[in-house]
């Protein structure tokens, strides 16, 4: 038993805000990659009211989910993962977390393209979007889900200790 000399009652409450740390880590990240897959479906060169609406509402989502993702994360690192410098000697966490901040960088375009929408859309007026504007969006959408879809891969090699040198 690894908790034996520990109070259950204390070891069932860590346990417990362990899962639900990792749960919430897990969660925001689905919704960042689903929030990217919903706009990206939705983007054309005129859209309706509703699908402008909706790629606004996926972004807003989009950005909860990412700080939640980025303050899950910080948390698991800190007090309920494998230990700090477990992730923080590992090359690949480094990555895992330049990935991220790319991405999060990224996606500043299409929200600052999105907030713009806002007042044609206040003046019950549809925003148009151009040829050259529609392919900017899809090309930054794209980029940002294939590297969602790279950040579990780096979380796998990261668990497994991948990326970790022994030098003796």
């Amino acid at each position: 038993m690894p908790y034996s000399h520990f109070n259950t009652d204390v070891v069932f409450f860590i346990d417990i805000k362990n899962a639900i740390v990792a749960y919430a880590h897990y969660l925001s990240f689905m919704f960042c990659f689903g929030s990217l897959i919903v706009e990206r479906m939705l983007i054309k060169v005129d859209p309706s009211r509703y699908e402008v609406i909706s790629i606004i509402f996926a972004d807003i989502i989009y950005g909860i989910a990412a700080l939640t993702l980025l303050l899950s994360g910080i948390l698991r690192v800190l007090y309920f993962g494998q230990g700090s410098n477990f992730y923080i000697e590992n090359p690949l966490f480094w990555w895992k977390i330049g990935l991220y901040l790319f991405i999060g960088g990224f996606s500043l375009y299409p929200t600052k393209v999105y907030i713009l929408w806002v007042a044609p859309l206040r003046k019950k007026q549809l925003p148009h979007l151009s040829q050259g504007l529609l392919k900017r969006l899809s090309f930054v959408l794209n980029i940002e889900i294939a590297g969602f879809a790279t950040i579990p891969l780096l979380a796998t090699l990261i668990t497994r200790g991948l990326g970790l040198f022994v030098l003796s």
